[in-house]
């Protein structure tokens, strides 16, 4: 039996590996280590299960190509590397599993594509179909037109939304550490975590913040945060090395396993948690801040104090308590210039047309804690 059988036994996984684990600074992409990992997830799909990798390295891959020295700091110059080095990346790809006899699609997404409740599930109907006719989908950020607003930040935090996409049993995030420790394994001594079972294990540990030297964007932060995105919506994850996706796949104990933490969700309800980007915030009464939080119920107009944004009926919104504290997230039932009218009145004092629920409950999701408006939250 396996350390960890709901690894092991995940019929369709989720791979993301990161660029410092595929390329190299000066050198660009490094076919050798890109084709090890190839063959590991090949003999995973021998097996009988399916893969989806969010594979980074696009930019990187482009920078040798194009002579361009260091990581680009200006959005135009990482643009153009990584219109040169996607192309390299999924042709490397392309003709290494070839040589197993599988075909890959690429799937390009930017945070634009997963905020959007059409694209959202465009996204999910393209991996499903990808994966119904045989092929591997190849997902990465659509970097060559994702500007600062729109972009994911890494592709850890994309992973774990491909994750929830692609309705995965399991997610394994690889890069070139071996998993979370409780400390710095550069500065001192510290302990690998074998597992995390929720926010509190890692309460007295201090991440690595996200880092844009050398060829990658991510940290131990994002990594972590992305695992408890899955982990919360009920997908097992593995952090660990790239060198040790074989084990970290076959369900041995290697890296750092987050359990699944939470039931998964229904995808209109991942969606208004993890992806939804909120067009305006209504804030509520202390009343309302009770009965939407202990009471699951709607939001009348009646215990909203104001609003603020411009959004149109049937976006997503953030509902705020009078401190300023996010609530809940939902789908808001009227236009902005329609609301100003309607606060604090009691539903039968409405014109009929407006007797309706402001946010209906089965439209609405509790958060857990204070989000910055405008950010994909984690």
């Amino acid at each position: 039996m396996t350390a960890r059988p709901e690894v092991a036994g995940a019929q369709r996984v989720v791979v993301k590996v990161g660029s410092s684990s595929l390329t190299t600074l000066p050198g660009g992409l490094d076919p050798a280590r890109l084709t090890a990992l190839v063959d590991v997830l090949a003999a995973v799909r021998a097996q009988g299960r399916e893969v989806v990798l969010v594979s980074s390295g696009a930019i990187a891959a482009g920078l040798a190509p194009l002579g361009v020295e260091g990581r680009p700091r200006d959005l135009a110059t990482a643009q153009a590397a990584a219109s040169v080095g996607q192309l390299r990346l999924v042709q490397t790809y392309a003709d290494a599993f070839d040589r197993h006899g599988i075909t890959v699609g690429q799937v390009l997404l930017t945070a634009d594509d997963l905020t959007r409740r059409g694209h959202y599930r465009n996204a999910r109907q393209t991996l499903e179909r990808l994966l119904t006719l045989g092929a591997l989908p190849i997902v990465n950020e659509n970097d060559t037109v994702a500007t600062e607003e729109i972009r994911f930040g890494d592709n850890d935090r994309l992973a774990a939304l491909v994750a929830h996409v692609a309705a995965a049993d399991a997610l394994v995030l690889l890069s070139d550490v071996d998993g979370v420790y409780d400390g710095d394994p550069r500065t001192g001594p510290a302990q690998l975590l074998d597992r995390v079972t929720g926010p509190a294990d890692l309460a007295a540990v201090t991440l690595g913040t996200a880092r844009r030297n050398g060829v990658g964007t991510g940290g131990m932060a994002t990594k972590v945060e992305a695992a408890f995105i899955a982990s919360g919506a009920g997908v097992p994850v593995v952090v660990t090395s790239t060198p040790q996706a074989a084990a970290a796949l076959a369900g041995e104990r290697v890296g750092t396993l987050f359990e699944p933490s939470g039931r998964r969700p229904s995808g209109r309800q991942f969606w208004l948690r993890y992806a939804s980007r909120p067009r305006g915030r209504l804030v509520l009464d202390d009343g309302a801040v009770r009965a939407v939080r202990e009471r699951s119920a709607s939001l009348l107009a009646a215990g909203i104090t104001a609003v603020d944004g411009d959004f149109l009926a049937d976006d997503p919104v953030e509902l705020v308590g009078p401190d300023g504290t996010v609530v809940a997230r939902g789908l808001v039932a009227y236009d902005a210039r329609e609301l100003p009218g309607l606060l604090g009145r009691r539903t039968p004092d409405l014109d009929p047309e407006y007797r309706r629920e402001v946010v209906h409950r089965d439209e609405m999701v509790l958060v857990g804690r204070p989000r910055a408006a405008g950010r994909l939250p984690g």
